[in-house]
């Protein structure tokens, strides 16, 4: 008995006879293009599901697209950047996108490693969560992809960038903890070790604006920052040179939820308690900080947003590659919880 032929593949032409539309409104509609109604969009979408089409990544790889999109994320232990890859994600409903994956590792190496591999893959765009990479290696990406760039302040005529206004919430941090009468607030931060970046990176910034912040509400001299990581390790080991200290801080603000778990596991480890002995503020904004037990005082900086946001310029870079380059300030807003309260007697 024969074997049965091979089905043969459905074609972009089949689609566009099935729909009764042109091949070119086919191809806006799987290109997500401007210039395909609604209307239009769903009778191509209703033909392709009824015709099982599937698009062949070889030949538009050919054709100089292939319809992916790879995603650095530095850290996929940070409870944060999944908020990030939602709004990446979700934005991509309903286009032929894919997203792929690849961990920079917080090294300049692994980065390079992961986006030369992207490159090499014909990837139509690239998206670099908070990159540790210099702006000269973010440029060579940039000129070789369509590129965006999340959680960088340094802009670029070459690629695109989203951040939140750190300084911002680092001031919303202080000042919330000031009001409720501390003085003493530390402050854990991410060590960095390219002073050539200083300026660019987040964790400088939330640094600089808790120092504003302090001398603002008149505490100059009560500033106190401990540098270690943005890792639950590095909260744990601040925290605990913090409470060594002959005359401990009542509030402790981490650079970033993460970093607050170590802290909270440190406190407890101490024998005291959050907030009746220190209170305790992170950044990020996670969903553990919204966890009944944690409920962790922290800063929303909308990841979903930042995600949101970077599709939509990759998306217009992809379609105009010499478009002016943008970039997209996102307003942090505070989040109390019952992590946070005044200080003890």
């Amino acid at each position: 008995m024969e074997p049965p032929a091979p089905r043969r593949r459905v074609t972009i032409v089949d689609v566009a006879r099935h729909a009764q539309v042109s091949t070119t409104a086919v191809s806006k509609v799987l290109r997500n293009a401007y210039g395909a109604s609604p209307e239009m969009r769903a009778k191509v979408r209703r033909a392709i599901d009824e015709l099982g089409y599937r698009p062949h990544t070889g030949a538009r790889g050919m054709r100089g697209q292939t319809y992916t999109i790879g995603v650095m994320l530095p850290d996929i232990r940070n409870p944060f950047f999944p908020e990030i890859l939602d709004g990446i994600t979700d934005s991509l409903q309903g286009t032929d996108y894919q997203v792929f994956l690849g961990p920079g590792c917080n090294g300049e190496k692994a980065e390079a490693q992961v986006t030369e591999a992207m490159i090499d893959r014909g990837m139509d765009g690239i998206v670099l969560v908070a990159p540790v990479s210099s702006r000269t290696r973010l440029e060579h990406v940039a000129s070789a992809v369509p590129t965006v760039v999340i959680g960088r302040h340094g802009s670029s005529a070459r690629y695109d960038t989203v951040a939140d206004d750190d300084i911002e919430g680092a001031s919303l941090v202080v000042g919330h903890l000031a009001g409720l009468g501390h003085h003493r607030i530390a402050h854990i931060e991410h060590h960095e070790t390219d002073p050539a970046r200083l300026a660019e990176m987040p964790n400088a910034r939330r640094a600089d604006g808790y120092r504003l912040a302090m001398r603002a509400h008149g505490l100059e001299d009560r500033i106190d920052v401990v540098s270690t990581s943005y890792t639950q390790q590095g909260g744990h080991e601040g925290a605990k040179l913090l409470l060594s200290r002959p005359h401990r801080p009542t509030a402790v603000f981490a650079g970033a939820d993460i970093v607050a778990m170590g802290v909270l596991e440190a406190v407890a480890e101490a024998g005291l308690s959050v907030p009746g002995d220190l209170s305790v503020a992170g950044y990020d904004n996670t969903t553990f900080a919204a966890f009944g037990p944690i409920s962790l005082t922290s800063v929303d900086q909308a990841g979903h947003e930042m995600g949101r946001n970077a599709v939509r310029l990759l998306l217009e870079r992809i379609a105009d590659r010499h478009r002016p380059a943008t970039r997209v300030m996102l307003s942090p807003t505070l989040v109390p919880r019952r992590t946070t309260a005044p200080p003890p007697a």
